[in-house]
């Protein structure tokens, strides 16, 4: 656990519009700072930093919070990570947690081989990419391969692209003329040691594709044979280490996680060539498996950044039936799961040298189709009229579907494939709901919600979604009224506003429904027992979650122009002047919603008594139903009354 005073210190230092400076330009307008946002794309700026709240917003996406939101946004880093990264800019020391001896030890001997291992791969980066331009060798053999493939200048020096001569201590003597330990370099996977002890360089006679970290570190390398021999694989790939793991590592990725968070999209391509020439041509979201089938681990990483991910297959039937089974991962991970299919021959890096740059994007955005159609489409063609063939190929779409989590995806897949393959509907929601309880064995049991439903369950399910959001906006404007006047004298019977709202909705029984606001109202329920209200810990509260609520809210205020009343002859009270007025104008209409809520809910059990005939019951809820309509016109009279007086 982070101490409070440290969680504090960072975040005091972190000025919000220095951190968001660094990723952003941005121009002063106003108190205000405004700039394009780094989360979606936007010509013009609707990207908002206020310094004197220590928030930004975007007005665009949504997007809102502290510094430490910011970094966990663009950088994808958890909280801790978040803070973590923010501490070492503003060198503000870490709290050390308290370890065994033994624990302290064996922790600062990992991390020691660790940072050993990425000063090896650096030198290595480094020394490869020396040779590929400088090196007679290299320009002749490595530079001009890449030239051949398109790849510029600027492009090469970006991925560190490089080349590995063709002798066979090349690096090996490099590395021991610089003084570095061998031994590293051995469990680095750069140089290799034969039965008779002598050590040779892994790398001979290859172009050089150094794997980066998510934060841009030179992790594993994966050097491309340029002579076709069949004694020699045409790749050579870094080992695991203390550095990568393969299965958690995508290739590309972080020259590609500002491009994906701002499109809400990653296309993964298979091979290294491809992400590199897709980038060139201005196509940056994209990341590739490294050839190898996608693992939990790599997903994961993927879901850090978007939920939306699109597969560019190869033109080859073959290879796709065979890679179609490990796309179902993506699909149970609750990503939204695009294809887009390649004409005969054509791989991503072809295809876009062929056609450049403007088409290939053209074609990615016109191809571009849902995973789970693709699939029945592609499978209809080879189980034809066999019976036998086609109930198969029912059963592996339907297994597909019965992976997706969304309830609602789930149906509307089901009844686009019904369509296509000519079946009923009903057979395959049986299947599927068969399919989707068999899962649920296999894991923590399922809300009953997560089941395909009937579509009057649907119907209701989406009704009280919508009540959740209009009660939302009378939740968060309660919120709002706390945030700017909380801690203003509201009576000689309540000593602030914060107690007398409290007060109501205990008394009143008012239902607060967003989990949030219920978090926000517990803590400062907490501070007004504890006798000390600080609002302004909300927005560097320890939850992310609720800071980034707070901000939202905070952004909301109006600055109101001082030249409004020249211009239109028209008065407008600075924010707080009426604020007894604001407070009891927004309870109001919290208990308003909380009223037609109760109609709404009274109503239904009404209609029920209705049908079974119980006449004493309906009598009940009739007089009910009045008494609600009554005290809903008592509050809209006195709603309107408090807006204009």
């Amino acid at each position: 656990m982070i101490p409070r005073t440290k969680i504090d210190e960072i975040v005091d230092a972190a000025r919000v519009e220095e951190v968001v400076g660094e990723y952003v330009n941005l121009k002063k307008r106003g108190v205000n700072l405004t700039g394009l946002c780094p989360f979606h794309q936007e010509k013009s700026p609707s990207f908002s930093v206020s310094p004197s709240k220590g928030i930004y917003k975007c007005f665009g996406c949504g997007k809102a919070g502290n510094a430490v939101n910011f970094i966990m946004e663009v950088e994808q880093l958890n909280y801790i990570d978040a803070l973590k990264h923010l501490a070492e800019r503003y060198r503000i020391d870490w709290p050390q947690q308290e370890v065994s001896p033994e624990q302290l030890l064996k922790d600062k001997l990992r991390t020691s081989e660790r940072e050993s291992l990425q000063i090896i791969n650096n030198f290595a980066e480094r020394y490869f990419a020396d040779l590929l331009i400088n090196d007679d060798e290299g320009k002749t053999v490595g530079l001009s391969y890449f030239e051949e493939r398109g790849f510029r200048s600027e492009t090469i020096e970006k991925f560190k692209l490089g080349y590995a001569k063709e002798s066979w201590d090349h690096l090996t003597n490099a590395a021991h003329t610089g003084g570095y330990n061998l031994e590293l370099f051995k469990l680095g996977g750069l140089i290799k040691e034969n039965d008779q002890g002598k050590v040779y360089d892994a790398y001979r006679n290859r172009v050089i594709f150094p794997i980066h970290s998510v934060s841009g570190k030179p992790i594993a390398f994966a050097g491309r044979y340029l002579i076709q021999d069949p004694k020699s694989p045409k790749y050579v790939n870094s080992p695991e280490t203390p550095l990568y793991h393969k299965s958690n590592e995508l290739y590309g990725l972080f020259f590609a996680k500002q491009a994906i968070a701002k499109n809400s999209l990653v296309y993964l391509v298979e091979g290294y060539t491809d992400v590199i020439s897709l980038n060139q041509a201005g196509i940056e979201n994209v990341v590739a498996s490294s050839g190898t089938s996608l693992t939990e681990g790599q997903i994961k990483l993927i879901k850090r950044f978007t939920d939306n991910i699109c597969v560019l297959y190869d033109g080859d039937a073959a290879g796709i039936k065979a890679s179609l089974r490990g796309t179902d991962m993506l699909l149970e991970a609750g990503l939204n799961v695009k294809i887009v299919l390649f004409p005969d021959g054509e791989d991503p890096d072809s295809y876009c040298r062929k056609i450049g740059p403007l088409a290939f994007g053209a074609f990615l955005d016109e191809q571009r189709q849902d995973f789970i159609l693709f699939k029945a489409s592609l499978l209809i063609g080879d189980a034809g009229n066999d019976p036998i063939k086609r109930a198969e190929l029912i059963k592996d779409i339907v297994s597909s579907i019965s992976k997706i989590p969304d309830v609602f995806k789930r149906s509307t897949f089901l009844r686009e494939t019904a369509v296509l393959l000519k079946i009923d509907e009903q057979l395959l929601i049986s299947e599927a709901n068969r399919l989707v309880r068999g899962n649920a064995l296999k894991q923590p049991k399922l809300e009953e919600s997560q089941y395909l439903q009937t579509s009057t369950e649907q119907e209701l399910l989406i009704d009280s979604v919508q009540d959740l959001q209009l009660q939302d906006v009378q939740e968060k404007d309660l919120i709002r009224v706390m945030l700017n006047y909380g801690d203003k004298p509201y009576s000689d019977e309540f000593v602030s506003v914060a107690h007398f709202i409290i007060n109501e909705i205990s008394m009143e029984e008012l239902e607060i429904e967003h989990p949030i606001v219920v978090q926000i109202l517990s803590i400062i329920q907490h501070q007004i027992t504890e006798g000390s209200i600080k609002f302004h810990n909300l927005i560097r509260h320890e939850d992310p979650i609720i800071t980034e609520f707070v901000a939202d809210i905070m952004s909301k205020d109006i600055e109101v122009s001082p030249n409004w009343h020249k211009k239109y002859d028209v008065f407008i009270d600075p924010v707080g002047y009426n604020f007894k007025e604001d407070v009891d104008s927004s309870l109001l209409r919290l208990k308003i919603k909380h009223v037609e809520k109760l109609m709404k809910q009274n109503q239904l059990e009404l209609e029920n008594f209705e049908k079974i005939g119980d006449m004493d019951q309906v009598d009940i809820h009739v007089q009910v139903h009045m008494h609600l309509t009554q005290k809903r016109h008592d509050l809209t009279r006195k709603i309107e009354t408090t807006i204009t007086r």
